[in-house]
């Protein structure tokens, strides 16, 4: 059964988890064995994604290691004065630090690092993760320059002097965010359906050489963060693997859930919160909880496993 056909009841339930949690949402979670099996709620619209670019990224990067287009074991030495705003990884460092480019990836996909993420895209280039994203039929993703770009485009649309007031200014529930700060079309966006197309590829063997999407696959198995997609099935024989995505009232992760029987899922769930607090754990829940209620839904409902 194809995306919401026939599948109006698990889809009233989601659009109330949504509104229960205070968010606006956006899901595709698919049988990764059928993926014409799926629940799928405004699975096509593309919205802002945050880190979530970092995973096409990350295909781009592999593809060329593939190719001999670059050396993945190529050192680069990042000081402090190159890095980008973050709160993990090589951002946060006071010091220069030499890594090779895997590591950078690495650390872009396990602790959504900004600075290694900006570092990889440079090397990479932007268009050579747009032509992944057309080679993959992934029609609705854009990069448009990483974090880099998106963060720019921030400071002009509030009007603020840097970054750091800009990021206030959307966390401020008693200030109007501009409505271009959310518009797709001047940010990294993508679609939960393109999200899911794309893990269905490195997970099938599709968006790289063998080698390749099995380190793709490892590194999305180590992200450090679990109170998202991970939350909503909280088992020792069910392995989920994911990345986050957040972009401020903006909260998304995209990723696999595999079970003990054989059984696995692409899933990507994306939301808008009503309110720009930074944390909303109700919000971050919300993702896997409606995750979880579509596994059920295409296993027929119940854990089951």
């Amino acid at each position: 059964m194809t995306g919401g056909a026939g599948r109006g009841g698990v889809l009233r339930t989601l659009r109330t988890m949504f509104d229960d949690a205070g968010v606006r949402g956006w899901l595709h979670v698919a049988d990764l064995h059928r993926p014409e099996a799926c629940v799928s709620l405004d699975a096509g619209e593309p919205v802002p994604v945050g880190s979530l670019h970092k995973i096409p990224l990350m295909v781009a990067f592999c593809r060329l290691a593939d190719a001999g287009g670059l050396d993945p074991a190529l050192r680069v030495t990042l000081d402090p004065a190159q890095h980008i705003p973050g709160p993990t990884g090589v951002s946060i460092l006071r010091d220069a630090v030499t890594v090779s480019l895997r590591d950078l990836v690495t650390l872009m996909i396990t602790i959504s690092d900004n600075t290694a993420a900006h570092t990889v895209l440079t090397h990479v280039g932007t268009a050579a993760v747009d032509e992944v994203c057309r080679d993959l039929g992934l029609a609705d993703t854009l990069v448009r320059g990483g974090v880099v770009a998106s963060f720019d485009r921030m400071v002009t649309e509030t009007g603020a002097a840097d970054l750091r007031t800009a990021l206030g200014h959307i966390a401020d529930n008693d200030t109007a965010v501009p409505p271009t700060v959310y518009d797709p079309a001047s940010k990294a966006s993508s679609t939960p359906a393109d999200m899911s197309r794309l893990l269905h590829a490195i997970w099938t063997g599709r968006a790289g050489s063998v080698e390749s999407c099995a380190f793709m696959r490892d590194l999305l198995g180590r992200q450090a963060w679990h109170h998202r997609l991970a939350s909503g099935f909280p088992y020792d024989d069910v392995t989920v693997y994911g990345k986050t995505g957040t972009f401020g009232a903006m909260r998304h992760e995209a990723g696999v859930v595999e079970f003990p029987d054989g059984a696995a899922y692409t899933a990507a769930v994306f939301t808008q919160a009503a309110r720009a607090d930074r944390k909303l754990p109700r919000a971050d829940a919300a993702i896997g909880t409606a995750a979880r209620t579509a596994v059920e839904e295409l296993r027929g409902g119940g854990r089951g496993w």
